[in-house]
């Protein structure tokens, strides 16, 4: 840890290739593992392949190779609140993606309507002032492929998210050095990836001033006491506590003080949801109004039980998993055994953080042998719960609603 957080990362070129990333195929697979996902997936295939042929990743699941899409098994979940680095699912949204980064000669660049326009190399950024938190990232379309009728996108199951203790600077001090000037309504962010295709529309996302000088938002250079894997943005990435994680860009190279709205494609057009509560429309549903994805809502799964298997029964079923707030703290979690007809509140494992995952445990009661529906619903520290009821819209973003998993006793 001491070599990849020190300022002697600065003095070596890292030469990922040289780790795994092999010239233009680096994201190309390098051997298969025979074993196969089941991910339980309503309205199509629900296979995928387990893989180990990405660069600093392990049995993950993988639902695309260009570019890479790597879903994290909902088994990890349930060793601990936080998600190893050569388990964090990864997402791109395109495959030109570099497999090589000089860490003596990287730049960070802050400009726009700033009073001194900033060129930081990660020396600068290292000799900073630390802050560090846990946080979950969550794909806007994490569950994606449970949405019913099917949308279009990646099939994800629940594991396109990982928390992690994030280390790195304050995004507002690094503004405060650049001096934002008045008139500055929002911070754009861009990264080291690039469109395939010409025209297409590089991927770079905003936040309002206010937000991005709140104080939270961060740049990181570690996650979980390592150096940032390449395949998670290394060498910094933005750290948006409580939202989405396409607001949270990777290989952050460029940081843009704007004068006006960012009305670029992907704030513009790309990740909008519709502007009602829990982004939840009809299917078929056509010109509602719409908004830009934000802040993430609570969410639990039961990880201590995979879908569909068999158990010996007993009269108390002991059960355990994780649980978020969203953009707050989890309160409470309730377990149900009969569909959420009835529910009995969960031990709550220690508090990492308001925006960390949260253990949970307890013990249910079973009326016999036979097919049981098991139920937890996570209630934040702003009250809000999660409802019984799946929420739907287009785009297949920000699922709510509270998740069933089936066993049989046997």
């Amino acid at each position: 840890m001491a070599q990849t957080l020190s300022d002697s990362v600065t003095h070596r070129r890292l030469f990922l290739a040289g780790a795994g990333l092999l010239a233009a195929t680096a994201f190309a697979p390098r051997s298969w593992a025979q074993a196969g996902a089941d991910l339980r997936l309503p309205g199509g295939p629900s296979t995928r392949p387990l893989t180990d042929a990405f660069p600093g990743k392990r049995g993950m699941i993988l639902q695309r190779t260009r570019p890479p899409l790597l879903e994290t098994p909902m088994s990890v979940f349930d060793q601990g609140v936080f998600t190893p680095n050569d388990q964090f699912f990864v997402r791109w949204h395109w495959a030109n993606v570099p497999t090589e980064i000089d860490a003596t000669t990287f730049k960070l660049n802050v400009r726009g309507r700033v009073g001194r326009p900033l060129s930081l190399s990660l020396a600068d950024i290292l000799a900073m002032p630390r802050v560090q938190m846990a946080a979950v990232n969550q794909c806007s379309g994490n569950s994606r492929g449970l949405f019913q009728p099917r949308v279009p996108g990646a099939q994800w199951a629940h594991g396109a998210m990982g928390n992690a203790k994030w280390l790195g600077v304050s995004l507002r001090r690094v503004l405060d050095l650049a001096g934002v000037q008045p008139g500055a309504v929002a911070v754009r962010f861009n990264g080291l990836d690039q469109p395939v295709v010409d025209g297409a529309p590089d991927f770079s996302k905003s936040l309002s001033i206010d937000h991005a000088r709140d104080g939270e938002v961060m740049i990181a250079f570690a996650m979980n006491g390592a150096q940032l894997p390449l395949l998670n943005g290394f060498p910094i990435r933005l750290i948006v506590p409580g939202w989405f994680s396409t607001y949270w860009v990777k290989m952050l190279s460029d940081i843009e003080v704007l004068g006006a709205p960012d009305d670029s494609y992907w704030m513009a057009k790309a990740y909008k949801i519709p502007d009602t509560p829990l982004a939840n429309v009809a299917p078929g549903a056509k010109d509602f109004p719409t908004v830009p994805i934000n802040r993430m809502v609570p969410r639990s799964w039961i990880t201590s039980l995979a879908d569909g298997t068999s158990v010996a029964y007993q009269p108390h079923l002991p059960v355990g998993g994780i649980a978020m707030g969203g953009d707050a703290g989890v309160a409470r979690v309730d377990l149900s055994s009969d569909g959420g007809r009835s529910w009995a509140p969960a031990r709550l494992g220690p508090d990492e953080g308001k925006y960390s995952f949260r253990r949970f445990d307890g013990m249910v009661a079973v009326a016999g042998r036979g097919p049981v529906a098991l139920m937890a619903r996570c209630t934040n520290t702003a009250g809000v719960s999660q409802a019984l009821t799946p929420n739907w819209n287009p785009g297949g973003f920000m699922r709510a609603c509270v998740e069933t998993t089936h066993v049989v006793l046997s």
